[in-house]
């Protein structure tokens, strides 16, 4: 079944207005691409929530509608529903049915991230450095919710995890997204850990790849108003920064005097507050970058210091 597809650039500020409009117009679907990126595919967000901050700067929306819609009216739809939307970039085309999903799966490769991390997707076979006996491999099928590692707070992140000594340990992992750090920590030694996401498809696609890993008995998923008042000797949230800020009595207070978490998804330029909101709680504050995007680890500080 062919579809017609419409593709619009767009900003990082725009982009919530425009996916409002195409959904108020009738879009089955709409997909955001990096538009700088040499292979935009690795880094798509399938269908995120209206007002949720996307992850690039400049992006490309694409949407779709069934093929018998008429472009002149799609267009003039979305000029009367937002007449400040700048449409002279439309592009559109009629596209064959096919599965997005697995299409863009097929442009995901293996991956290694600190010494002994890899992250695999299920249609392709170990890379031989990946079959060592202490290697850790999480088979993943991210599905629609982020996290593949192609992104780098995501390899940020991982690398943060293969740089510690998990053995035994019970872990948090904050806006789990696809599950993909809660897995890899579990495949790093950690006993336990935790996903919390308020995205009800990241909770699926967690779920999911925790069974497909072998994993799924010790690794428990909760929206946030569900997970438990307890403490983590490690943590780690991969969010938005402005979420960082909110949420930091929150994620300080589950981390155990002595423990490590690390901040990511923020942007350069956005470290330097955070740095001085977390202070309160975390010494040891220190900054790793990976083009535009930083991590903040910290130890949590002892009672009465």
């Amino acid at each position: 079944m062919p579809w017609l597809e419409l593709t619009l650039p767009c900003t990082e500020a725009e982009e919530a207005r425009y996916q409002t409009a195409l959904e108020d117009v009738g879009a089955l679907s709409v997909t955001l691409t990096d538009a700088n990126a040499e292979a935009p595919d690795e880094q798509a967000i399938f269908e995120p929530g209206v007002g949720e901050t996307p992850l690039w700067r400049e992006m490309t929306l694409t949407a779709l509608f069934p093929v018998d819609a008429a472009p002149e009216r799609i267009l003039a739809a979305l000029d009367a529903f937002d007449p400040e939307l700048d449409l002279h970039g439309a592009v559109f085309r009629e596209v064959q049915d096919q599965d997005w999903e697995r299409a863009w799966m097929d442009q995901f490769r293996p991956m290694r991230f600190g010494r002994r991390t890899f992250i695999v997707p299920w249609n392709q076979a170990l890379p031989p450095e990946a079959q060592a006996q202490d290697a850790a491999v999480v088979r993943l099928d991210p599905g629609l919710a982020f996290g593949t590692g192609t992104h780098p707070t995501t390899a940020l992140c991982l690398e943060w995890l293969d740089g510690l000594e998990l053995a035994g340990a019970r872990v948090l992992d904050f806006g789990c997204g696809s599950g993909i750090l809660a897995i890899a920590a579990l495949a790093l030694g950690a006993r336990e850990a935790v996903g919390v996401d308020n995205d009800p498809q990241a909770l699926t696609a967690t779920r999911d790849n925790a069974e497909r890993n072998g994993v799924a008995q010790r690794l428990a998923v909760h929206a946030p108003q569900d997970a438990p008042d307890e403490t983590y000797p490690v943590a780690v949230a991969n969010i938005l920064a402005s979420a960082l800020d909110a949420l930091a009595p929150r994620l300080a207070a589950r981390v155990a005097p002595g423990g490590r978490i690390a901040l990511s998804g923020i942007l350069a330029g956005q470290d330097e507050a955070l740095l001085a909101r977390y202070r309160e709680w975390f010494d040891d504050l220190r900054v790793a970058t990976r083009e535009d995007w930083v991590r903040i680890e910290g130890v949590r500080r002892q009672p009465g210091r």
